[in-house]
């Protein structure tokens, strides 16, 4: 591990050499790459999947580590998505002239090596190592073991790219030792990597926020929310609860818990309940709830549980002050939304609820990268320092202040 990663370290500075315009031909070489060798990725991923259905891994997982053409096709997408997004390095972001005549210009500047840990979804290596890349950074990934095949095919095309352009295969790589002990030892080894971005389950984020040395930017769980109010376009707030759950239930932005004002529950929990069960989704619900549809109880423990499944926590609340009582008590600060009409209630709500991303009248699935204008993203930061929501480009920079004199001393 300390071979790799001083390797990898020795990477960032030949990195940092290499022009805007260099950085952005290769990432199009790259995705021309995944293209070019689909079938070789389909055949990795086929491993995975026969896996993973030996594992009982769920639907949505299956569905989270599927690749098929069009989603590799997505991946060059990204990839030349990526590519066309301005330098976010070497920009100045602030300059002035102090009293004493210095010339000061606060200027962009990639953050070094980058440890990435994440689950599952085969896409993040290539979306990851790409932002990495734009940005300068060196990144060293650590996929989950469902997706250990997938992801060890795309990091060879991503390398053979490089070795192709007389680069170090060591700008984008995967940890030599991807068991627990190798992570015990790679958040720890603040010597040559700079930060850990982790994405995946709770336990996974409590255990490095827990052990590592070096700096980390959690991408905690998606526990999400959807409150209809009094006073919500019933239509729209049908549409959209069922989107935030069904569309795609294996992802951190889906909804986990809908709230409903005590209101209007007995008028829209029926029309939800049919919608729902055409997408066979399972129903929990509080007691109130369960007089006014068919649902499982739930408890406590299922309220501060991320299914990534189609499964949903109802709750009926005393209007806005009850839905932001139970977001407060059981969030973990990534999206929330409220469905309302009534511009002082959705104020209120806004200003309540701290969270990355919060909503009014739309879906929590927006919360990505791509959908806010950024390209590809290397998570949804639920931290408050550094980056917050989703982490795309300029979250991958840090800053330093170049200060120019003319003899001035103090």
């Amino acid at each position: 591990m300390d071979k790799f990663l001083e390797e990898a370290k020795s990477g960032s500075r030949i990195l940092s050499t290499i022009s805007g315009s260099e950085k952005n031909r290769i990432l199009k070489e790259m995705a021309g790459a995944l293209r070019s060798n689909t079938m070789n990725l389909l055949e990795a991923n086929a491993l995975d999947m026969a896996d993973g259905k030996k594992n009982n891994l769920t639907s949505a997982l299956m569905d989270r580590l599927l690749l098929d053409e069009k989603r590799i096709d997505a991946m060059a997408v990204a990839l030349e998505e990526i590519a066309a997004l301005k330098e976010p390095v070497g920009r100045v972001i602030d300059g002035w002239v102090t009293e004493d005549g210095l010339k000061i210009e606060k200027t962009s500047i990639p953050i070094g090596v980058i440890g990435i840990i994440y689950e599952s979804r085969p896409n993040v290596t290539s979306d990851t190592a790409a932002l990495c890349f734009k940005s300068s950074n060196v990144c060293v990934l650590k996929g989950g073991k469902e997706a250990e095949n997938s992801n060890k095919a795309i990091a060879l095309v991503l390398q053979a790219v490089l070795t192709k352009n007389g680069l170090p295969t060591s700008l984008i790589s995967l940890i030599p030792d991807s068991s627990r002990e190798g992570v015990a030892k790679l958040i720890k080894m603040d010597k040559y990597v700079d930060l850990i971005i982790p994405r995946g389950g709770a336990g996974l984020i409590k255990y490095v926020c827990d052990n590592a040395t070096v700096s980390v930017v959690k991408h905690d769980k998606g526990q999400c929310h959807t409150y209809i109010d009094k006073d919500a376009n019933l239509e729209n707030a049908v549409a959209i609860a069922i989107n935030a759950k069904v569309q795609r239930p294996g992802v951190c932005n889906a909804m986990e818990t809908l709230l409903v004002d005590r209101a209007i529950a007995s008028n829209v929990l029926p029309t939800l309940k049919v919608e729902f069960d055409k997408a066979h989704t399972e129903l929990k619900g509080c007691l109130e709830t369960q007089s006014i549809i068919e649902a499982k109880h739930a408890t406590d423990e299922d309220y501060d549980t991320e299914y990534l499944a189609n499964i949903l926590n109802i709750r009926v609340v005393d209007g806005v002050e009850g839905a932001i009582e139970h977001i407060i008590k059981f969030g973990s600060g990534h999206s929330e939304a409220i469905i309302s009409e009534n511009i002082t209630t959705a104020d209120k709500f806004l200003n309540s609820i701290d969270a990355a991303a919060v909503y009014v009248n739309a879906s929590t699935r927006f919360t990505d990268g791509g959908a806010f204008g950024f390209g590809a993203e290397v998570g949804i930061s639920t931290n408050k320092l550094h980056a917050r929501g989703p982490m795309g480009i300029e979250g991958l920079t840090t800053y330093k202040f170049k200060i120019y004199g003319s003899g001035q001393t103090r």
